[in-house]
């Protein structure tokens, strides 16, 4: 091979590998943001992807409608709208230019994150440094057995069963890098640990919050410790309507820990409408603590008495018991939804 048809060969490949690597990242269109929508894929995962990926929508008022009809979210919408000006604005060399001046380290509104969104986080303190306590998202089950004690839920075999779903750690972990100063802090999800259970139907049934695993990953030493906890600027929620706790879990069958339980209709959790009390008759064994505010969404939060051996975890919960409920959003781990199924568990481990 001579060296003018080694180029030129040298030359297509290159090509190739740049039009490849052009293909990897092809932008996400209205009909990407339905299927994850469709796909049951929460709101802070999926305002996450459109964050991530180039942009190419159709924010047309005739697919703006077909987007609401769809599901897709006010948020997940104003996201399509933010990344659609960051692409617009990095295409522009006076764009490229007021780029190149460093951020502010104070801020944590950008382009690609507009409303300043953050995970939330809850750490131990101890002796001046902090251990962070890795973010997990409770799983819904559906069972006949009315929630009369935890005993009771934890002897239902539908915890058992629903552990056939498996364990997904995948869709938490892009939330964690966006926009979140929780860095590398891990963030996981059991996705579809719990599945729904109908014997068969009746007008209510008990829906039961619950983690995978018989035990914590998170080991505590110390019998009453003080958790720094900070939702202020968690996606889709009001921080005033929340204030973190502290509850006891029931490890059920050796399968799983029960969080807790309430009634409500069969159809809870496809309705839209903003209109399940979740809270109001809640059955839970919450721990006695005092919650220091600093501001909204920060507080300090310690227990009243040294905690025994056992499974706990810091829960949000809402500061009115009456506040309302839509049963999509809790289903997809959105908004309110979101807050109310977010988990930080942990043990404490006994004396040695």
């Amino acid at each position: 091979m001579s060296r003018k048809v080694f180029l030129v060969v040298l030359l297509g490949v290159s090509l190739c590998v740049c039009f490849v690597s052009r293909a990897q990242q092809e932008p996400l269109s209205n009909k990407d943001v339905i299927d994850m929508v469709k796909g049951g894929l929460a709101e802070s995962v999926i305002i996450s992807a459109i964050q991530l990926n180039p942009a190419n929508y159709d924010v047309s008022p005739a697919a703006l409608l077909a987007l609401k009809k769809a599901g897709v979210t006010p948020p997940e919408q104003d996201g399509m709208f933010a990344a659609l000006k960051a692409d617009a604005a990095s295409a522009s060399p006076a764009a490229q230019s007021a780029t190149s001046q460093p951020p502010s380290p104070a801020s944590n509104v950008s382009a690609e994150n507009p409303q300043g969104w953050r995970m939330p986080t809850v750490s131990m303190a101890h002796s001046g440094t902090s251990q962070p306590i890795p973010l997990e998202k409770a799983q819904l089950a559906q069972t006949k057995t009315k929630p009369t004690s935890m005993s009771s839920l934890a002897g239902d075999s539908v915890t058992a069963q629903a552990l056939q779903g498996g364990v997904s750690t995948a869709t938490y972990s892009i939330a964690s890098k966006v926009g979140s100063p929780i860095g590398g802090s891990t963030v996981q999800q059991a996705g579809g640990i719990f599945s729904g259970m109908m014997g068969h139907r009746k007008p209510n049934l008990t829906y039961v919050w619950g983690v995978p695993n018989p035990a914590s990953a998170a080991i505590l030493q110390n019998f009453a410790p003080s958790f720094i906890v900070n939702f202020s600027n968690a996606p889709g929620i009001n921080s005033d309507d929340y204030e973190p706790a502290i509850v006891k879990l029931t490890p059920a069958q050796n399968t799983c820990r029960i969080i807790g339980a309430t009634q409500g209709k069969e159809d809870a959790r496809e309705s839209a409408a903003a209109d399940w009390q979740i809270y109001s008759s809640f059955l839970e064994e919450r721990v006695a603590a005092k919650a220091e505010k600093a501001k909204a969404g920060e507080y300090k939060l310690t227990p009243s008495s040294p905690l025994l051996p056992g499974e706990y975890a810091v829960v949000l919960r809402p500061v009115g018991k009456t506040k309302k409920f839509s049963g999509a959003d809790v289903a997809r781990g959105q908004g309110d939804g979101f807050a109310f199924n977010a988990v930080w568990s942990f043990q404490i481990a006994a004396a040695q």
